[in-house]
C-alpha cells in the first residue's frame, strides 16, 4: 500500500474526501514549487499533483499551458523534478503524483522513469494522453515498484470503457468533470451527479473528479458525490497573479484554504 492508498484509507475512516492540488514544478522556479507543497499541505491539501512540464500539453487550457511554458524556461526535467521530490520528502510524506504526457515518459524510458519516481518518493503518475489499453507494459513495470498509475474517465466514456479505466487504473480514478480542456468554469455540468453514479456503479475505487473546479461551493458541491476533488488551473491563476511578490506562497496557501474548508 502506497501512501495514495494509505491516504484515502485514512480519510475514509475519518469519513472525509481528498483535497488533491495541482500545481506546475518550476514555476515560477523549483525552489517556490518546494514551499507551496508545503504551504499546500499545511492548508489541507491531501495529495499534491505535480506537473512535469512538457511542450505540447493537449489536455490543458491556457493556464496550465502558460505554467508549462514558464518551468520549461526555468529548465524543469523529469530528473530536477524528482530531485525536487526527493528534497521535499525529508520533510513530509503527502502523497505526490506526478502529471505528464506520455511523450516525455516514453523518451526517457519506462523502466528507469518508474524506478527514478520511487526512488525519490512519488506515489503515482497521471498520463493524460495515455489510455489504458496502451498503459500495459508500464502497468506491468510499475506494479512492480508499487507505483499507483491513474487513468481519466470523461463524460463521453462508455459503460463498457469506464469498467475498462477502473480496471486498469491504481490509486483513484480522475474523472474529468466536462468535456475539453483544464481551465476554471462558472457552471460545471448538470449531468455531473448522474455521471459520477455512473462510474461509481462499475469501481469501488476512488473516485476524484477535477478540471473546471475553481470555487469553494463548486468543491462542496463535488464532495458530496466523489472521493475526492481536484483543483489546478484555479491555484495555477493565484500563482502567476503573484509571480515575483513576497507574499506568493500566503495568497495561495489561503485561496487552497478557502477550498479544502469546504471539506
Amino acid at each position: 500500500m502506497n501512501r495514495i492508498d494509505k491516504k484515502f484509507k485514512e480519510l475514509k475512516k475519518k469519513r472525509k474526501k481528498a483535497f488533491a492540488a495541482f500545481i506546475m514544478a518550476g514555476d515560477p522556479s523549483l525552489a517556490i514549487t518546494k514551499k507551496l507543497i508545503f504551504e499546500l499541505e499545511k492548508n489541507g491539501a491531501d495529495i499534491i499533483e505535480l506537473g512535469v512540464p512538457f511542450s505540447d500539453p493537449l489536455a490543458d487550457g491556457p493556464t496550465i499551458q502558460r505554467s508549462s511554458e514558464r518551468a520549461i524556461k526555468r529548465k524543469a526535467t523529469i530528473n530536477s523534478v524528482s530531485n525536487l521530490v526527493r528534497n521535499v520528502r525529508l520533510q513530509t510524506q503527502i502523497p505526490i503524483a506526478f502529471l505528464t504526457y506520455y511523450n516525455l515518459i516514453h523518451h526517457y524510458g519506462l523502466e528507469k522513469f518508474v524506478q527514478k519516481a520511487k526512488s525519490c518518493g512519488v506515489d503515482g503518475v497521471i498520463i493524460p494522453d495515455l489510455p489504458p489499453e496502451e498503459s500495459q507494459e508500464l502497468r506491468r513495470i510499475a506494479k512492480k515498484k508499487n507505483l499507483s498509475i491513474i487513468h481519466l474517465a470523461a463524460p463521453t466514456s462508455s459503460r463498457e470503457r469506464l469498467k475498462k479505466i477502473a480496471d486498469a487504473s491504481t490509486g483513484f480514478i480522475y474523472y474529468v468533470s466536462l468535456t475539453g480542456t483544464t481551465g476554471a468554469r462558472r457552471e460545471l455540468p448538470k449531468e455531473l451527479s448522474a455521471s459520477l453514479r455512473a462510474i461509481k456503479r462499475v469501481t469501488r475505487k476512488p473516485v476524484c473528479v477535477g478540471f473546471g473546479i475553481s470555487r469553494p461551493d463548486q468543491v462542496k458541491s463535488i464532495s458530496k458525490i466523489a472521493d475526492g476533488v481536484i483543483v489546478g488551473s484555479a491555484i495555477i491563476k493565484v500563482i502567476e497573479k503573484n509571480i515575483g511578490k513576497k507574499d506568493l506562497i500566503k495568497k495561495v496557501g489561503s485561496f487552497v484554504r478557502r477550498l479544502t474548508c469546504m471539506l
